[in-house]
């Protein structure tokens, strides 16, 4: 159950952040339901690693999150999102491998559009195998504009 919920002004629009238990465990495009509406110390800390990751600075984000939705294939598919580095991209096949599902890559696909934890767990980051930018639950404007992001200041 979330406990606080946040919205905050970014490049992309307003991004909504929800923390339960001691853990980042949304980050959204959509206003998020439930929750006491309080920037709590942790909420304040994702915000001020957002503003420097939209200005260019910040590669990795060192805050706790939780996956407190979904299957474990989603939990194992969203994790792998954390192992691509800032500025790189992976295609859906790629990623069904380093989970060790060779063919599950529609299923990637699928989990990856389901993730809580938006540009914190990078699913912008992934792509067809074709080099074409395919689904996002943000919009493909903002997956291409995080994708130039991190190009610029790779």
């Amino acid at each position: 159950m979330i406990k606080y919920i946040w919205s905050i002004e970014s490049p992309i629009g307003l991004i909504y952040l929800a923390e339960t238990d001691g853990a980042i465990s949304d980050l959204s495009f959509k206003a998020i339901n439930g929750g006491e509406e309080k920037e709590t110390p942790l909420i304040s800390l994702a915000t001020e690693m957002l503003g420097e990751y939209f200005d260019g600075k910040l590669k990795v984000f060192d805050l706790p999150i939780s996956f407190n939705i979904g299957t474990e294939f989603q939990k194992k598919s969203w994790s792998a999102l954390l192992t691509i580095p800032y500025g790189q991209t992976r295609s859906y096949k790629e990623q069904s491998l380093a989970i060790g599902s060779e063919k599950a890559f529609r299923a990637v696909g699928n989990a990856n559009g389901k993730n809580p934890i938006s540009i914190i767990v990078p699913c912008h980051r992934v792509i067809g195998t074709d080099g074409t930018l395919v689904g996002y639950g943000g919009g493909l404007d903002i997956k291409r504009y995080l994708l130039e992001l991190e190009a610029k200041h790779k």
